[in-house]
């Protein structure tokens, strides 16, 4: 009888074993989210830029009077450097390639040019002849949209919205014996249209390179000449700016928002 009870729990016992070592060693675990950083353009963000600007063609005056001499006369401009701020915002629903945004730049610039009229120029009779001279600056202004298409960290967009500049024209007209002095100097609301580049280097900042055009209209200077007591005026005709920068932007929150990888 003993050898029978302990026959069957060695049996017992190794059927045990066998089925333990059937079984795996540990269970499966699954490995845990991995949260990682999606990189995002939607922000607001703060930087600065140079570059230059240069005029897109002469400035042409015209002689309204047949006092000194009707007709009109060009001169070319210097080109000038810029630089200065820019504040803005970007938006870029998720998901999505596409990126509005609304941005303001204020910077410096100086555009300058002046020429006597050149069909008085070898006139003896109306020495010293009649002097236009032009100032676009010292400062201007932009309030844009801005639409762009993302590939990740590279942007490319178009941009349009208002220009402010200061404008300044002015004549000397040194016609015989009296001199007049006729000048004329406002702000410019205009519109402006272009569009560039944008590379995210970093989480927070940012490079870029961009062209702008800044329409200009005409605008008209009188003055009295003190012989006759009579207005005269000369018309100018301003053509519109170009500006090329480059700048660097740091926006704010790196506009990353975390999102979990498995």
């Amino acid at each position: 009888m003993k050898k029978i009870l302990l026959a069957t729990v060695a049996a017992l016992g190794m059927a045990s074993v066998a089925s333990a070592a059937d079984l795996p060693a540990r269970m499966p675990v699954k490995a845990p989210p991995v949260i990682a950083p999606v990189f995002s353009w939607t922000g607001c963000y703060i930087g600065g830029y140079v570059g230059g600007a240069w005029s897109d063609g002469d400035i042409s005056a015209y002689d309204r009077n047949g006092y000194s001499a009707v007709g009109a006369w060009g001169y070319k401009t210097d080109a000038s450097f810029i630089g200065g701020g820019t504040l803005g915002c970007n938006y870029q629903p998720v998901g999505s390639p596409f990126v509005l945004g609304l941005e303001g730049e204020l910077g410096y610039l100086n555009i300058k040019g002046s020429a006597y009229d050149p069909l008085l120029l070898n006139n003896a009779a109306v020495a010293p002849g009649v002097a236009s001279s032009t100032k676009i600056g010292n400062w201007y202004g932009i309030v844009a949209g801005r639409l762009g298409y993302s590939f990740d960290r590279a942007l490319i967009y178009v941009k349009g919205g208002a220009a402010f500049v200061n404008v300044q024209n002015s004549v000397f007209d040194g016609f015989g014996l009296q001199t007049i002095n006729a000048s004329a100097s406002e702000t410019v609301a205009t519109w402006t249209v272009g569009g560039g580049i944008e590379w995210a280097f970093d989480m927070n900042w940012s490079v870029k390179a961009e062209y702008m055009y800044i329409a200009l209209n005409n605008q008209t200077v009188s003055g009295i000449n003190p012989g006759d007591g009579l207005r005269y005026n000369w018309d100018h005709d301003n053509s519109g700016i170009s500006t090329a920068k480059i700048g660097l932007n740091y926006r704010f929150g790196g506009g990353a928002p975390l999102v979990a990888r498995y």
